[in-house]
């Protein structure tokens, strides 16, 4: 049988509506730039990475949506309370941590493309 073990994903997450303001937002939140060639930036925050990309379409950013999952949601919500991303990149205001119907307590935070995060404690 052939080894299909893997180890890792990393979505390609929009942004391109403003490239530079985009990577500003993420290391702000916490993310650590690991490296960028040309068109591509990839982000890490401990088990997670992602790719962020100098694209953007409205359709797309407006439609993504990713989920962080950690392990203190009131100390993430603290830290993103005092980003204060509205009037630092632009985006609209972050949503308070939040239980679910379905059961989980979320925060919602969203990028300078209209990129959605769902912030979930583990």
């Amino acid at each position: 049988m052939p080894n299909l073990a893997t180890t890792t994903i990393r979505p390609f997450v929009p942004g391109g509506k403003d490239f530079a303001l985009s990577k500003r937002f993420y290391q702000a939140l916490g993310f650590e730039l690991t490296f960028e060639a040309g068109s591509i930036a990839g982000f890490a925050c401990n088990s997670g990475s992602f790719l962020l990309q100098d694209y953007f379409q409205e359709g797309w950013g407006g439609n993504f949506m990713m989920q962080l999952i950690v392990e203190d949601l009131d100390a993430w919500w603290a830290h993103i309370q005092a980003l204060d991303l509205p009037g630092n990149f632009g985006v609209p205001a972050p949503r308070a941590p939040a239980l679910m119907p379905w059961g989980l307590t979320l925060a919602y935070v969203f990028g300078p493309c209209g990129e959605l995060w769902h912030v979930v404690q583990a």
